[in-house]
């Protein structure tokens, strides 16, 4: 295991070497601020993995969802009760109907100013931890918990006056998210306590790759946060309707993508069997991550094993992965299961690409927009490094 632990912290070192490999101002990049990040990172994980009252609040945050997806439930079986009420229980009901729940009751913590509040504090305070920009802090708070769209959305004033290089950052920021009112759906089917750990290390990750991939400086005077403009609210009830449609929008549209990448893979995999019989998509997919994969400190028949996965969730998204290993993940190490459960906590894929650039385009002007379309490329790298870098953190404390 010694020989593996130090494998994975040459991974970590590596990620970081990578994501300075491909900075665009290595002159400037804050080592000072980026190795306060890492320390911190070190000890956030020692306290939710290895230490006892790390645990056991990770316990008790966990039993606080499940027990918000029991009550969910409730009406869940009302409406479907010969679909939940059975042994094996399609997914689609097991965890995404959930969300018809948790969405709605997110949407009413906003509307009462209560989640606002809390986010506002969180990322005063990690400013002041990394040193970093206030606004870039407030927004990597801010998408840990509305996601990278709706973070965007609620944001916009701000977005609009910031220069080319600091939205640049934020784009690649906004690769490594996930919704709070996801969470329940994670918990649902990946250990708990990895979804739960790899949150907060991706919005810490996230400040650590993008400070380096694109530091940026700023004069005091601009480093502000932009007061929201308090708009008249809907009545409550009418608020709550439209919360709950688009709850139910976005299972139709989680369904209809994993129906579609699931699809399009077999299709894939049938055609490339025509060509050879041990050629498949994952495989090739694998082959490209297998590297990665092995410096986080997994034997190789392991890495092999989980870079198909990890590979399959960076072109599809974590759904189709997660189904895929829900039946089989008792089966792996301790390790493993730990890295590549926090991997697949992200909202880091292709398809995440286009939905950042459309909400900038709606946001921004149409050159800035146009000037972050020419950096998807680095967008993927960075969201990948995030991921990366979360389960080889997570990887050194769980064996």
């Amino acid at each position: 295991m010694n020989f593996f632990l130090l494998i994975n912290i040459t991974g970590i070192l590596v990620f970081i070497g990578v994501a300075f490999l491909f900075s665009k101002d290595k002159k400037n990049v804050n080592w000072k601020a980026i190795s306060i990040l890492v320390i911190f990172n070190l000890f956030l994980v020692w306290v939710l993995t290895a230490f006892s009252g790390g645990r056991w609040f990770i316990g008790q945050v966990a039993k606080a969802f499940t027990w918000l997806i029991d009550t969910a439930f409730s009406g869940i079986g009302f409406a479907f009760a010969s679909m939940v009420h059975v042994e094996n229980m399609d997914v689609v009901f097991s965890a995404l109907m959930p969300i018809l729940l948790v969405v709605p009751l997110f949407d009413i913590l906003t509307y009462l100013g209560i989640l606002p509040k809390i986010i506002k504090l969180l990322g005063w305070g990690l400013s002041k931890l990394t040193g970093q920009p206030q606004f870039e802090s407030f927004y990597a708070i801010e998408m840990m918990f509305l996601g990278n769209t709706e973070a965007l959305a609620v944001s916009g004033g701000q977005l609009k006056s910031m220069s080319q290089q600091r939205l640049f950052t934020i784009s690649l920021m906004s690769m490594s998210c996930v919704s709070a009112a996801m969470i329940g759906v994670y918990t649902q089917m990946l250990p708990a306590e990895f979804v739960l750990t790899a949150i907060p290390l991706n919005v810490i990750n996230a400040i650590i790759v993008t400070s380096i991939l694109n530091p940026v400086v700023i004069p005091k005077e601009e480093d502000v946060i932009f007061e929201m403009k308090k708009e008249d609210k809907p009545p409550f009830f009418s608020f709550l309707g439209d919360s709950i449609l688009g709850a139910g929008k976005l299972i139709l549209i989680i369904t209809a993508m994993i129906i579609a990448f699931v699809s399009l893979a077999a299709l894939i995999d049938k055609l490339l069997l025509l060509i050879a019989p041990w050629l498949t998509l994952s495989s090739i997919l694998g082959t490209i991550m297998t590297p990665f994969s092995l410096l986080l400190g997994l034997s190789f028949s392991e890495a092999f094993q989980a870079a198909q996965y990890m590979s399959t969730k960076l072109v599809t998204n974590e759904f189709v992965v997660m189904i895929e290993i829900m039946p089989i993940m008792d089966t792996f190490s301790p390790h493993m299961k730990a890295v590549l459960c926090t991997f697949l906590v992200s909202f880091a894929n292709f398809s995440t690409v286009e939905l950042i650039l459309g909400c900038f385009k709606g946001i921004v002007s149409k050159e800035k927009s146009d000037n972050l379309s020419k950096g998807v490329w680095l967008m993927i790298i960075s969201g990948t490094l995030v991921s990366l870098l979360s389960a080889g953190f997570v990887g050194l404390f769980v064996w």
